[in-house]
């Protein structure tokens, strides 16, 4: 069942509040001397730690100062900016349609200057042909009911892979095998997108490894996430995209792709794979 994001944002504040709580119970002050301290009223103290009502920048470094964490401020306050904001809704999103939606990732595209990039299922927007991006996205008008600008949104789906051509940037990418057999479009559209990921892999700033079905591992990825440097993740659920901004989670999720590229081949090896994938889908067909 997908969470719905007023659910996941009451979640988010819930987990602060319990987070400020442990930090004002460990430094052995009870509510009302916190509010004493900091001269607030001691319902305001429950409202926060019950998430019934967000704390500002400036509340949590108040709350941290005074309990002496002064080192937990940057990822509380990054936390706290991320519970209204870290669950975006495609339908809403998309009500008048895909271009802007397409059009929406742009800046972010353009401040980041390394990105990392897992995916397990597909070849994602920015190495896409224009057949494989038409043939990914025309389920997703009907499944949403939005207004059908197939033709405006491939275009400004292809316009984002600019990006790729700015020397300043680098794309560290780890795709499963499997992603390079998923079928949008038939044989022949395939055939064409795995051409266009040869081509990328040849790019001076790109790196693009492939972990072999057969190869062992320690952990699969669960979902495939983007790392904008260390400021952003990005991933997706069926009806939504959830932004993790909290430096310990981001963190974490770059753990994981260190984790998650270790089985992966490059190079001749990652280009031979790619090939015989091809070449077992022009036999087969």
């Amino acid at each position: 069942m997908t969470t719905s994001p007023s659910n996941a944002a009451r979640k988010a504040r819930e987990a602060l509040g319990s987070h400020l709580r442990e930090i004002r119970k460990d430094a052995g002050l009870t509510g009302r001397a916190l509010a004493a301290a900091t001269g607030w009223h001691f319902t305001r103290i429950s409202k926060i730690e019950n998430g019934a009502q967000s704390p500002t920048d400036q509340d949590i470094r108040a709350w941290c100062s005074i309990c002496s964490v002064e080192e937990q401020i940057p990822d509380l306050i990054a936390q706290s900016r991320a519970v209204e904001s870290m669950y975006l809704e495609f339908k809403r999103q998309t009500r008048a349609g895909m271009k802007q939606f397409m059009l929406t990732p742009v800046p972010l595209y353009e401040r980041t200057e390394r990105f990392r990039i897992y995916e397990h299922h597909a070849i994602r927007g920015l190495f896409q042909t224009v057949p494989y991006a038409r043939a990914m996205l025309e389920f997703w008008f009907g499944f949403l009911e939005t207004r059908n600008d197939i033709d405006e949104a491939v275009a400004a789906r292809m316009i984002r892979q600019s990006v790729l051509y700015q020397g300043s940037k680098t794309f560290s990418v780890v795709l499963e095998e499997a992603a390079l057999t998923t079928r949008f479009g038939g044989a022949e559209t395939l055939a064409g997108q795995l051409d266009r990921l040869l081509s990328v892999m040849g790019l001076p700033n790109v790196s693009v490894g492939i972990v072999p079905r057969t190869a062992e591992r320690e952990v699969i990825g669960q979902a495939g996430f983007w790392i904008f440097d260390d400021k952003m993740v990005s991933l997706e659920t069926p009806t939504a995209g959830i932004e993790v901004t909290q430096p310990q989670e981001i963190a974490l999720y770059s753990r994981m792709f260190d984790h998650l590229r270790q089985p992966a081949i490059y190079g001749r090896d990652a280009r031979a794979l790619v090939v015989g994938v091809q070449s077992e889908l022009f036999r087969s067909n």
